[in-house]
């Protein structure tokens, strides 16, 4: 049986979001893991409150969640970098649904994200996999 999943993405950073998607998409053919839908979110704040709704459904059994918290002039990223993950771990435990991470930064330089996107979406739907196969 094939494990159904959600992707929920930010589309703040459009461009590299649809790549981090088509990573996921490609891994999910090749690995017998349906995408039952793709959620964008405005940011990563929006996260936590897609999570819960994909988790809610009976045919998720798990989520992958992509996007940037990019480096800025404050500690905005990364007070909302810790607060999108405590959310996504309680999320994890209230359900007992697996979600796979693949939220580049907080505090990433702009320079450093187009090297990563795709290593860090890659990371995330394999994580995620794993989880759901021991499962």
């Amino acid at each position: 049986m094939a494990h159904r999943i959600s992707v929920i993405a930010g589309s703040f950073h459009k461009i590299e979001s649809e790549q981090m998607i088509e990573v996921v998409e490609t891994y999910c053919a090749a690995n017998s893991l349906e995408i039952v839908e793709v959620v964008r979110v405005p940011g990563s704040m929006e996260k936590p409150l897609a999570l819960k709704q994909q988790f809610l459904k009976s045919d998720v059994d798990g989520a992958v969640l992509l996007g940037i918290i990019e480096k800025g002039e404050t500690l905005h990223g990364a007070t909302m970098g810790n607060a999108v993950i405590k959310s996504i771990i309680e999320l994890e435990l209230e359900f007992m649904k697996p979600a796979g991470v693949g939220i580049l930064g907080p505090g990433i330089e702009p320079q450093q994200i187009e090297p990563r996107v795709k290593a860090y979406a890659l990371a995330a739907i394999v994580a995620l996999h794993k989880q759901l196969a021991a499962s």
